[in-house]
């Protein structure tokens, strides 16, 4: 045998042996299994459980509601399903009506009431309240200056308020709210020294008020009409 025939013989055979390597590979490669989407590697070694995407946080906007509920007094805070209904039937006579505005106008007209008391300022409380209320308040204060006495209160905060009755009859819609606050008192005489309280120590106050609104008005200011201690 010639050594060309031998040098040729040899290259064949390498040739051949590096194609049945690639394709052995290839081959090999193509035959092991595919995981699926939904078939997690639990169980072998150093494999990822597969990580649940994130949900969401939820915006007040996006909390899921209650079957039939206004989303208008989704977020209100109410203490009785029968509050929660007539805060429905408000908002069924008056489409106008935003529960959550009604909290926060509520809370406002409390300190503006307190204040307005405390002050004697009696033209701020005969717009905000009905006559029967604005009468109590005009004696307290008429009783307060003949005594010669003032009070020097501060409304501190008010930490809670509550939906604890509503409903609507003959065009005449009524809340009543519960507030719980922390004032400082303070009553001083004439002469300004203190006779009561203290500016130092804030007591807590829980009072109950009741607001009322003809739905089909065109103002639409509520305005307070009867007042109670908690």
């Amino acid at each position: 045998m010639t050594p060309e025939i031998v040098i040729l013989a040899m290259i064949a055979a390498f040739l051949g042996l590096r194609l049945y390597s690639v394709l052995g590979r290839r081959a090999e490669h193509e035959e092991e299994p595919i995981a699926g989407r939904f078939e997690g590697q639990q169980g072998q070694p150093g494999a990822t459980r597969p990580q649940a995407p994130r949900r969401p946080e939820l915006r007040p906007d996006d909390q899921p509601q209650r079957a039939g509920q206004d989303p208008r007094i989704q977020q209100v805070p109410v203490t009785s399903p029968t509050a929660e209904r007539g805060l429905a039937a408000i908002a069924a006579a008056d489409r106008r009506f935003d529960a959550l505005a009604f909290i926060e106008g509520a809370r406002g007209a409390y300190r503006l009431v307190l204040e307005s008391f405390w002050k004697g300022d009696k033209a701020e409380l005969r717009a905000l309240c009905d006559a029967p209320v604005y009468e109590s308040f005009e004696s307290a204060i008429d009783a307060r200056i003949e005594a010669g006495e003032t009070l020097d209160n501060r409304l501190v905060r008010i930490e809670d308020v509550k939906i604890v009755a509503a409903g609507v009859e003959d065009g005449t819609a009524r809340i009543t709210l519960r507030f719980r606050s922390d004032i400082a008192a303070v009553t001083r005489d004439a002469e300004g020294n203190v006779v009561a309280g203290s500016l130092d120590d804030a007591i807590e106050a829980v009072d109950v008020w009741t607001f009322t609104r003809q739905v089909r008005s065109s103002d639409p200011d509520w305005i307070l009409e009867e007042t109670d201690a908690g």
